[in-house]
């Protein structure tokens, strides 16, 4: 079983940043404006937590560090200094790619736990999507799962080799 001790320090922040990533590059596909934005965080947020449940000792590490200011700050202040100034296509390639990196590091460090968290990480993002429907007016119409936001999730999916 992986644990955080069998991680670098920058190397951990890759997975936190990870968790956020997933979801964030789901967002800046289709922005939905201030509520379905609010919406795709609360998926996020819900996701995350169900992992404290799950098998993985990993994703559980990953989620007690995210109830910790210093785990939240780690990760906030790698996403801004990585996003910063970006574009939501920019954001959207710049969190696909660091899921890759995510991906990569799992399949070497801990490949006992990495098919889980993974599936973990693409819950996430497939729940963000699910979250708020994009296209409609004040509720009404729209999709639920938008085509850029499809296309996003197909990149996920690639990135994290699930």
């Amino acid at each position: 079983m992986a644990a955080k001790t069998d991680f670098t320090a920058d190397e951990w922040k890759l997975l936190l940043e990870s968790v956020m990533m997933s979801g964030i590059a789901v967002t800046a596909a289709e922005p939905s404006g201030l509520w379905g934005t609010l919406k795709e965080s609360f998926a996020s947020a819900r996701t995350m937590a169900s992992g404290k449940a799950g098998s993985s000792d990993l994703i559980k590490a990953l989620v007690a560090d995210f109830e910790t200011s210093e785990g939240r700050t780690i990760a906030r202040e790698g996403l801004s200094a990585q996003l910063k100034g970006s574009k939501p296509a920019e954001i959207k390639a710049k969190s696909i790619a660091a899921l890759g990196q995510a991906a990569a590091l799992l399949d070497a460090k801990a490949p006992g736990e990495a098919a889980a968290v993974k599936a973990w990480l693409r819950q996430v993002s497939h729940n963000v999507a699910e979250a708020s429907k994009e296209g409609g007016f004040l509720g009404f119409g729209g999709v639920t799962v938008s085509d850029a936001e499809k296309a996003t999730l197909s990149e996920i999916d690639a990135a994290l080799k699930v």
